[in-house]
């Protein structure tokens, strides 16, 4: 039967409470001429876009942690004060953009989970190098506005995670100061002569950093900057002050972390960093056994693997302009990219039955996407097709969903891929400093608001597909490969129900023999990518670059 387009009388109640808003944020005004339709979308005579063909009879809250998470680089999001600094006060302004706590509205993205980059104290514009894990940092805000976050967001189903670097810590904390004038005291006896990792000159392990403690002929460890010393987890005090820290917010009120260079906790020892985070997962999740967690251990399957049975970590394989994702959208094989994603799903929960794939494309550390997947050319809609229709819980760099660009470049500098999201309404968020990145102000929000074939739209869209088939994030995984055709993707069966997702990498229109694949789905539910998409019998007609669900 041919896919056609439906708005259930649902919505409309929906809608109608939708209207009446929430206090505590803005919406923002998606602009365009009342009554026009276009494409998949359509538009009311209020001019609010609204998703008009996303089946939700299967739509189900979420209640786990297999959800569409939103990286926010803070300093670079939104400002709330003029003084060009994103702050915490900015997202909670933003955060209907974000959520607005109806998926069927159309007016939000609809991430289910915000991840923040380090909001504690610290002299630099990226805060990995924390001064006191106890402070928000001045130019961010206050305590009492992330309290205000954390009701927000669990106001509205949204998870919020930190991002909690504990591999190191600032060379002006506290701590660290402590240990340097117990070295130069000579005083071993000080409960902070041992807190960091530290040498003699002439016992310094090669392949490693170290810096001289001022004052005394000793050595601090610092493998990524001088101001970055490392702490030394084999000192049980150590572990418990970060271990303290992570009590700390989970009791103000944050779901969980991401943990920055999980894998040099023992530099060069993956086997000691992974004991360590077995320890302290056990001790987070005697408190919060929910817990959303993620690791960054930058590294092949293999090393991840090491970790997966204390908590899932990034897919790096996946990510970057020469991962998986990457090569598969334009124009790679879609059928072995499911089989890898089975193959590493059967790994992963071999060593821990919850463990799940957390895939993305880009992050604050790295290119942004649009760099090497132009969405003009449909490499962009494809890549976000294929991770975010897909299992476990996909992360999203703040300012992909509108084609933000930016890369080190020649200037060799990350600050130009922090660059500040383009509201394009006098948001007075400024570029981080340091960045040295061309104006790129052509691409912004407030010209893709209401525009049915933007990327902006393409995002809100894509995302809610997924929330309305909650079998694509959570479910059995089995791949489907087509012979003799670059067309794949998987079944995914969960609590009783099952829905089959193929995706077209190609340029081309593939047709598929649903029957001679041993498949017996024959509603086409959704319909997502370049072109479009029919199902005759069990004859599936699936254009280029598109991706399709089917029940």
């Amino acid at each position: 039967m041919k896919h056609r387009s439906i708005l259930c009388l649902l919505l409309a109640f929906l809608l109608l409470l939708a209207a009446c808003g929430e206090p505590g944020s803005e919406k923002p005004e998606e602009a365009a001429p009342a009554g026009q339709t276009a494409g998949r979308y359509a538009l009311s005579e209020g001019g609010e876009a609204i998703v008009n063909d996303v089946d939700l009879s299967h739509y189900a809250e979420t209640e786990d942690n297999a959800r569409v998470f939103y990286e926010i680089f803070v300093g670079s999001f939104s400002d709330s004060d003029g003084d060009g600094i994103g702050d915490l006060r900015g997202i909670i302004k933003r955060f209907d953009y974000l959520n607005d706590g109806d998926p069927a509205s159309g007016l939000s993205l609809g991430v289910e989970g915000i991840w923040l980059t380090p909001i504690y104290k610290s002299p630099t514009y990226h805060k990995y190098d924390v001064t006191d894990y106890y402070a928000i940092d001045p130019a961010f805000g206050t305590e009492d506005d992330l309290r205000e976050l954390c009701d927000l967001c669990e106001a509205r189903n949204v998870k919020l995670i930190l991002d909690l670097p504990i591999n190191h810590t600032g060379s002006q904390n506290e701590w660290f100061r402590s240990f340097c004038d117990a070295h130069k005291r000579g005083d071993s006896e000080d409960p902070y002569y041992d807190f960091y990792c530290w040498s003699k000159a002439d016992e310094i392990p090669s392949g490693r950093h170290f810096a001289p403690i001022v004052g005394c002929e000793d050595y601090y460890e610092c493998n990524f900057d001088g101001a970055m010393p490392e702490l030394n987890f084999d000192n049980e005090a150590v572990r418990q002050a970060v271990l303290d820290v992570a009590k700390y917010y989970l009791a103000l009120g944050v779901d969980g972390f991401r943990f920055d260079a999980a894998k040099y906790v023992y530099y060069g020892d993956n086997a000691g960093s992974a004991d360590f985070w077995e320890w302290y997962m056990a001790e987070l999740r005697a408190i919060d056994p929910e817990i959303y967690v993620v690791a960054e251990v930058w590294d092949g399957d293999g090393i991840t693997d090491l970790y997966y049975g204390s908590m899932n970590c990034f897919n790096f394989t996946m990510s970057q302009s020469s991962g998986l994702i990457a090569d598969v959208a334009k124009a790679g094989n879609a059928g072995q990219y499911a089989v890898y994603v089975e193959s590493y799903l059967n790994t992963v929960q071999a060593l821990r039955p919850d463990a799940m794939l957390v895939p993305f494309v880009s992050n604050h550390d790295m290119d942004r996407a649009s760099g090497f997947l132009p969405s003009m050319n449909g490499q962009m809609q494809m890549a976000a097709n294929l991770y975010i229709l897909g299992p476990g819980s996909p992360f999203l760099y703040y300012g992909e969903e509108i084609g933000m660009r930016g890369s080190r470049g020649s200037a060799s500098t990350d600050a130009n891929r922090r660059l500040a999201m383009r509201w394009g309404d006098g948001d007075t968020v400024a570029d981080p400093k340091g960045s040295t990145y061309p104006d790129q102000s052509e691409v912004n929000l407030a010209e893709q608001l209401g525009q049915d074939s933007s990327l902006y739209t393409y995002y809100k869209r894509l995302i809610l597909i997924r929330r309305a088939n909650p079998e694509i994030a959570r479910g059995e995984y089995q791949a489907v490969t087509v012979p003799d055709s670059k067309v794949g993707g998987f079944v995914s069966t969960w609590n009783g129900s099952s829905v089959l997702v193929l995706h077209n990498p190609s340029t081309g229109t593939k047709t598929v023999d649903l029957a001679a694949l041993g498949l017996d789905y024959t509603e086409l539910t959704a319909v997502i990518g370049m072109e479009d998409a029919s199902l005759e019998g069990t004859t599936l007609t699936l254009g280029g670059q598109t991706s399709v669900v089917l029940r």
